[in-house]
C-alpha cells in the first residue's frame, strides 16, 4: 500500500462525501458511532488509492489525511 489513509473519527460527521465521490472506491461505512452520535466511513480498500486526495479536498470537516506511507 502505498497510501496511507486516516480518518480523524472526532471531527466526522458522517456525511458520506468521501465515499460519494472517491474515484477509486476506497471508502465504506464502518458501522461505527463516533463520540458525535454521528455514522463513520473507514477506508476499506487502502490498495486502491491512488492518493489523488479528493477525499481531503471534499471533506468538509477537514477530517481525512492522505500520505505515502
Amino acid at each position: 500500500m502505498p497510501f496511507a489513509v486516516e480518518i480523524n473519527e472526532k471531527y466526522c460527521k458522517g456525511c458520506g462525501i468521501c465515499i460519494a465521490f472517491c474515484p477509486k472506491g476506497v471508502f465504506e461505512w464502518s458501522g461505527r458511532i463516533n463520540e458525535r452520535g454521528y455514522k463513520v466511513p473507514e477506508p476499506r480498500y487502502l490498495e486502491k488509492c491512488v492518493g489523488c486526495k479528493i477525499c481531503t479536498l471534499y471533506c468538509p470537516d477537514f477530517a481525512i489525511t492522505v500520505r505515502k506511507s
